[in-house]
């Protein structure tokens, strides 16, 4: 008996130890699966982070355009119109810019000449969506075609992009005025007939405004000399971060001007002076230009007194 029972003692032992190496091996497959499971989890957690890190950077990148392209022709964030040809005449109003007659005068008012003095500095601020854009460059435009061409006047023009917001989601005003800034760059012989024809075919605010294609369109059907380079400017946005960046330079703070900051389009300065006066009267504008010539023209003109030595 005392055998038979150490016998089924041993045995019993023995199964419970089976029993227990086989829970044991159980639980080693079962760590080891979920070591595997976590590890896999790792990699896959890691696998998408990289793939949505590489959708971010390829999202921003695309969207960049051109935040490191800087146009080559700009000075100031500006491009100076050196050609006034292509410029249809009837695209502002008829005004003579040799003499122009001041409102509420029987006198006329005669125009800045080379000759009289240097040459004023005309800067536009111009946003391509604002109606005071449009109003001041269509009432002045001869004028102003008139005083590059004689020598009488330097003339520069600076796109901005304040009404972004103001067509629908296209930010239309951005990208005017990066177009503005690729014909600038590409052929800068009709910049100033491109900026005319923008403004003088501006579409209304709160609309979608041209599209890209059409900005091109506008761009070749003004002359430029290489469409093709120039299309690809426009159609792939290539200054629209610098239109950005300009634009937020220019309300910080105009350059070369007693503090003076962008606040609105157009922004006008003769000289370093804003104009404020009407713009859609060119014979108001051409006073202030005169005005503005003749206080130049008196400043270099007045001899620096002499000091004076003290009698001893």
């Amino acid at each position: 008996m005392s055998t038979d029972s150490g016998d089924n003692s041993s045995s019993a032992t023995d199964r419970r130890e089976a029993v227990r190496e086989k829970a044991q091996r159980v639980h080693i497959r079962q760590s080891r699966a979920r070591v595997a499971r976590r590890i896999s989890l790792g990699v896959l957690a890691a696998g998408a982070v990289a793939a949505v890190a590489v959708v971010v950077v390829w999202s921003v990148t695309s969207t960049m355009g051109g935040r490191d392209l800087t146009p080559k022709t700009a000075t100031s964030d500006g491009f100076a119109v050196n050609d006034v040809t292509g410029v249809a005449a009837d695209q502002g109003a008829v005004v003579d810019s040799t003499v122009e007659a001041t409102p509420g005068s029987d006198k006329a008012t005669p125009a800045p000449t080379a000759s009289a003095t240097a040459p004023v500095d005309i800067r536009v601020y111009v946003d391509y969506l604002s109606p005071g854009a449009r109003e001041w460059q269509l009432a002045n435009v001869d004028q102003l075609t008139t005083w590059v061409d004689q020598g009488a006047a330097t003339l520069s023009y600076h796109p901005v992009s304040m009404l972004t917001a103001k067509s629908n989601g296209t930010k239309y005003s951005l990208r005017a005025a990066a177009a503005a800034a690729c014909v600038a760059t590409h052929d800068e012989s009709v910049f100033f007939a491109y900026n005319t024809e923008l403004l003088s075919r501006q579409p209304a605010m709160d609309t979608d405004g041209f599209s890209d294609v059409e900005l091109a369109d506008l761009a070749q059907a003004v002359g430029a000399k290489d469409p093709e380079a120039l299309r690809s400017c426009i159609e792939d946005g290539d200054y629209i971060e610098w239109t950005k960046d300009a634009t937020e330079r220019a309300i910080a703070g105009i350059p070369d001007t007693d503090g003076l900051q962008l606040t609105g389009t157009p922004m006008i300065l003769v000289n370093g002076q804003p104009y404020m006066g009407a713009l859609q009267d060119a014979a108001e504008f051409s006073q202030f230009v005169l005005t503005s010539a003749s206080d130049a023209f008196f400043t270099e003109q007045t001899p620096t007194p002499a000091p004076t030595v003290p009698a001893e």
